[in-house]
C-alpha cells in the first residue's frame, strides 16, 4: 500500500515537471512575442541642420514617443563646463529618457516641475494626446502652436506615464561630438539603439547660425570657449568644431565600424531630404521599424511644397523646403562661402559637398552639382 502510493506521487510530480518544463517557457514566449523590446531611436545632428524638421517627422508618428534635445537642460545648469566635460552627464540622461526614467531630470529642474517646464515639450506629438493631454487623439498631426495653448497643464508625471505606452522612444540632440561617446549604450543590454546621423551643407548651417547668433551664444561658448566666438573669427571657430566631429561621427559609423554598430548606424543629409521628401522619410522609418502610413506621408509632402520661406526660426511650418535649403547659395557672400569651406573641407569632401570656386559658380551653378558623390 505504501509502495503504490510512492509510485502514485512520483507519477503525480514526474507530470508536473514535464508540464512545467513544456508550457510554462512556452507561455511566457508567447507573451515576449506580444510585448517586443521598445526600439530607440537617436536623431544626432547638430544646431541648424533641419534637425527639428527630421525629428518631426518622428514625433508625429503614433507609435513614437518623441523628445527634442532634452540634454538642453544639462548645458543650461552646467553651463561653465565644456563640451567634452558634458558629454557623460548628456549621455547618462539620454540614457534615462530611453528607458523613460523621467526621475533623471530632478537634477536639473525644481522639484515643483510641471510637464510645461520641459525644454520644448509642445513639439512632442505624444506629450499632446493621451495619456499625457486628453484633448487630442494619438492619430492626430499636432502642431506645436495648438499643443502649446491646451496641454500645459498637466503634471511632470504624465511624461514618464506616456512614455511608458509607446513601442519607440526618439530623442533628437545636437549635444554629442563623438560618436564612441555613445558605445556605452549600443553595448547596453537594456536598449536596442539606433543612430541617424544628420548633416547639411555647412555653408547653409553657417548662414542659418548667422541669423540665430543670439540664441546660440550660450551653446556656443560652450562648444568653443567664451574666447573664441568673439571677433570676426568666432563664428568660424564654432563651424570648425562642429565640422570636425561630424566627421569623426561618420568615420567611426560607417568605417570599420565594431560589430555592436552594425545596422544601426545612417548618415542622411538634409539636402536629400528636401529633394525627395518620401522617399528619404521611408528610408528613415525602415531603419526605425515603422511603418509609413498614407496619414504621414501626406503630412510629409505637404509641409515640404508649400508657399513658407522659414523665416521663423526653430519653427516647423509649412515651406517650399528645397529652396529654403538653398537659400544660402544667393544670401551669402562668397567671402565668408571660402571661410567655411576652408574650416569644413575636409567635412564637405567626406560628406559629398562640392567646393564653390568663384562667385559667378555660387550663383549659377545647378542644384545637383553641390553635391559631388551622388
Amino acid at each position: 500500500m505504501v509502495k503504490s502510493r510512492r509510485v502514485q506521487v512520483l507519477l503525480v510530480l514526474v507530470v508536473l515537471s514535464f508540464l512545467l518544463i513544456h508550457f510554462l517557457p512556452c507561455s511566457n514566449n508567447a507573451h515576449m512575442e506580444e510585448k517586443p523590446s521598445p526600439v530607440h531611436i537617436l536623431i544626432l545632428s547638430s544646431w541648424r541642420s533641419g534637425s527639428s524638421f527630421t525629428g518631426q517627422i518622428f514625433s508625429q508618428h503614433p507609435s513614437v514617443f518623441y523628445l527634442m534635445e532634452p540634454a538642453w537642460h544639462v548645458w543650461v545648469k552646467m553651463y561653465q563646463n565644456s563640451a567634452k566635460v558634458l558629454h557623460m552627464a548628456v549621455r547618462d540622461l539620454v540614457r534615462s529618457v530611453f528607458l523613460c526614467d523621467m526621475s533623471v531630470f530632478d537634477a536639473y529642474m525644481s522639484s515643483q516641475k510641471k510637464k510645461s517646464d520641459l525644454f520644448q515639450w509642445e513639439k512632442s506629438r505624444a506629450l499632446c494626446s493621451p495619456p499625457a493631454c486628453d484633448s487630442f487623439s494619438r492619430s492626430d498631426i499636432i502642431t506645436a502652436g495648438n499643443c502649446k495653448t491646451i496641454c500645459g497643464k498637466y503634471p511632470f508625471s504624465k511624461v514618464e506615464e506616456a512614455c511608458k505606452t509607446y513601442s519607440h522612444v526618439a530623442i533628437k540632440e545636437v549635444r554629442f561630438f563623438d560618436l564612441k561617446v555613445l558605445y556605452p549604450l549600443l553595448t547596453d543590454p537594456s536598449l536596442n539603439l539606433k543612430i541617424i546621423h544628420l548633416v547639411r551643407d555647412p555653408r547653409a548651417v553657417f548662414r542659418s547660425r548667422e541669423n540665430t547668433m543670439a540664441e546660440l551664444k550660450r551653446d556656443s561658448n560652450i562648444v568653443v570657449g567664451s574666447q573664441k566666438t568673439k571677433g570676426e573669427t568666432g563664428p568660424y571657430n564654432a563651424m570648425q568644431v562642429i565640422c570636425k566631429s561630424h566627421v569623426e561621427i561618420y568615420k567611426a559609423g560607417s568605417q570599420a565600424t565594431p560589430s555592436f554598430l552594425k545596422d544601426r548606424y545612417l548618415l542622411v543629409r538634409y539636402e536629400d531630404i528636401v529633394r525627395d521628401p518620401l522617399a528619404r522619410a521611408a528610408q528613415m522609418y525602415r531603419f526605425a521599424e515603422l511603418h509609413f502610413t498614407p496619414q504621414l506621408q501626406k503630412w510629409v509632402h505637404n509641409i515640404t511644397h508649400g508657399k513658407g520661406h522659414g523665416a521663423q526660426a526653430f519653427d516647423i511650418g509649412s515651406r517650399d523646403a528645397l529652396r529654403v535649403s538653398q537659400a544660402w547659395r544667393k544670401t551669402l557672400p562668397f567671402q565668408k562661402i571660402e571661410k567655411v569651406q576652408n574650416v569644413c573641407k575636409d567635412a564637405m569632401d567626406l560628406l559629398g559637398y562640392r567646393l564653390v570656386q568663384s562667385e559667378e559658380e555660387q550663383k549659377n551653378m545647378s542644384l545637383d552639382l553641390l553635391f559631388a558623390q551622388d
